[in-house]
């Protein structure tokens, strides 16, 4: 990952920060708050194994609870304090979506998933991961799960609480912000 500070010279707006998306699609990236533009390259065959595990059992789980919204890493959220990122796995409450214009949807869509998911790939940072975890949460995010296959730990962020570690959990459940979630990790630890 690479972080490039742009200021003051470019302004790293909504509209450029698209553009450079869309001329640029092999490339992973970010905003900060900061203004600053995050390069982040292409996950491993590993992580992208894990990530779609991951990916797919929230996307089943969403399509039989009919409650709102699944994300996959392509997905962008601009937040409420102006990043915009894109965690590997996302969810929003269907009324939350609902209320979202077509066009709204169509961009970065200016709001913090109510559930959000990172899969620490081998050349992140922890450090990096949780911070961005804490800016979810600190931007509206209700639930959070740093998995970090590596060290085989899971860093639950749920509002209101303090972080909490978990040491090879076969299962994470997401009540009560994902009702009757129960993600299966075995996949991921092997």
């Amino acid at each position: 990952m690479i972080a490039l500070n742009l200021r003051p010279t470019l302004q790293l707006t909504d509209e450029v920060f698209a553009q450079l998306c869309q001329q640029n699609p092999e490339l992973r990236l970010e905003r900060t708050a900061q203004g600053e533009l995050i390069v982040m390259s292409p996950a491993g065959s590993e992580s992208g194994r894990q990530n779609l595990s991951l990916s797919a059992q929230l996307w089943y789980w969403n399509q039989q609870a009919k409650l709102g919204v699944a994300f996959d890493s392509s997905a962008g959220f601009t937040l409420p304090n102006g990043a915009i990122r894109s965690p590997d796995a996302a969810w929003i409450e269907q009324t939350r979506w609902d209320n979202l214009s077509p066009e709204q949807r169509r961009k970065f869509a200016p709001l913090c998933p109510d559930f959000v998911l990172e899969l620490k790939s081998p050349t992140d940072e922890l450090s990096i991961l949780q911070a961005k975890l804490q800016e979810y949460m600190n931007n509206g995010a209700q639930l959070g799960w740093l998995i970090v296959p590596e060290t085989q730990q899971v860093f639950v962020y749920l509002l209101g609480q303090d972080v909490r570690v978990f040491y090879r959990p076969n299962t994470l459940t997401g009540d009560p912000v994902l009702p009757g979630f129960a993600m299966d990790l075995i996949p991921i630890w092997e």
